[in-house]
């Protein structure tokens, strides 16, 4: 009967021993993995610790937050000297002709048009400002009028500055054809130029549909790399500048062949006129289209790794778009201010404005009263702009 009792003890040892026994397996298992594991990472380290590890094979970052300091205040500041004296220049040009009913030829329709053009661009500016310096806030539909406006305005003027070339080219070089067309060159002036602003809205049309708001900014492109982007570049580089430029060269060097063949005082002025035309139009066109180019064909292979590279082409970018930009306040000086009977106009209306004296007005307009009767003819007016 011991022998029985004691059954149910002698089993529980057995299963007590044999569960110490599983419990003993298992801690060897865990102390053996753990084992394996440090040595690995040990391994690991002392493979890093060899610098066989090239991390030139992984994209860095590129750090544009100095970019975006300068942006913050060189844009908004060159964006309010530009606005204040496009304003001011284009309305007074705008405001001469309509008080003095001075649309009698194609070249005072042609700087009419001019002036509004630059003048829509001119008000646009404060929006540039506001886009440069903080986050988009004013949503998408003012994002999608600015760039528009930009462009419609930009292609018009682009636009107008060659015709006004190519009127020239025809008033002086070819005076005796041109003399037949006189009596209609102000209507053709008139359909030329709503012709130009047809052909500019339409070449504006893929800003009216891809500006877009990307990481808070109002932009008129999604992304850095779209192929879009490269057909949209390059077209304006063909069409706003490329062409302009060619016929601009074309005509003015015409005009000046002309001109040397003439004889007078007006001559010597009349090219120093036009060359201060193309001066101008090099100085404010050419270093933003040469970057754009640039702009181009990185975009084209997919954008670049060199962040250097990219960080220079940005400030290339924002300073030259700012020289592009000055020529709405710089076209009123070169094509209509320069001109002795525009002069003269503005200079009256300023008097009738109050701001100007009498006696201020007269010592000004004496020069010209005393000038050759030439000077007060319509040839000046194709000569000095």
């Amino acid at each position: 009967m011991t022998g029985v009792s004691d059954l149910p003890n002698l089993l529980s040892a057995v299963l007590i021993l044999l569960m110490s026994f599983k419990y003993s397996m298992s801690q060897h298992e865990f102390k053996k993995s753990i084992s394996n594991v440090t040595d690995y990472d040990f391994s690991v380290m002392n493979y890093l610790d060899n610098s066989s590890v090239d991390y030139g094979e992984y994209p860095e970052l590129c750090v544009k937050e100095s970019n975006r300091l300068f942006r913050s205040w060189f844009m908004p500041t060159f964006y309010s000297i530009i606005c204040f004296l496009g304003l001011a220049g284009n309305l007074l040009v705008i405001l001469t002709f309509f008080y003095f009913k001075r649309l009698k030829t194609m070249t005072d329709v042609y700087l009419l048009n001019l002036s509004f053009a630059d003048l829509l661009f001119a008000v646009s500016l404060p929006f540039w400002a506001a886009n440069s310096m903080s986050e988009w806030v004013l949503g998408l539909v003012v994002c999608k009028a600015m760039h528009t406006i930009y462009k419609v305005s930009f292609y018009s003027s682009m636009f107008i500055l060659a015709f006004i070339s190519v009127e020239r080219y025809f008033v002086i070089a070819k005076a005796v054809s041109a003399h037949r067309y006189r009596s209609q060159a102000v209507f053709l002036s008139k359909v030329s130029s709503v012709a130009i602003w047809v052909m500019a809205l339409i070449f504006s049309i893929p800003e009216m549909n891809y500006s877009t708001i990307n990481n808070n900014t109002c932009t008129p492109y999604s992304s850095t790399s779209d192929m879009l982007r490269v057909k949209i570049q390059a077209s304006q580089i063909v069409l706003a500048f490329a062409l302009p430029l060619l016929v601009m060269s074309i005509c003015y060097s015409s005009i000046v062949q002309t001109l040397c063949q003439a004889r007078g005082f007006e001559r010597n002025k009349a090219i120093k006129v036009i060359l201060a035309v193309v001066a101008v139009f090099l100085f404010c066109q050419l270093p933003y289209n040469l970057v754009l180019i640039l702009n181009t064909v990185v975009t084209a292979k997919g954008g670049t790794i060199d962040c250097n590279y990219e960080n220079n082409l940005l400030y290339a970018t924002d300073v030259t778009q700012c020289i592009a930009f000055l020529r709405c306040c710089l076209n009123p000086f070169v094509y209509a201010f320069i001109g002795v009977k525009f002069r003269h106009d503005l200079l009256k209306l300023l008097k009738d404005l109050g701001c100007m004296s009498h006696a201020w007005f007269i010592k000004y307009t004496r020069g010209r009263r005393r000038s050759s009767g030439a000077t007060d003819t319509e040839t000046t007016t194709t000569f000095s702009p």
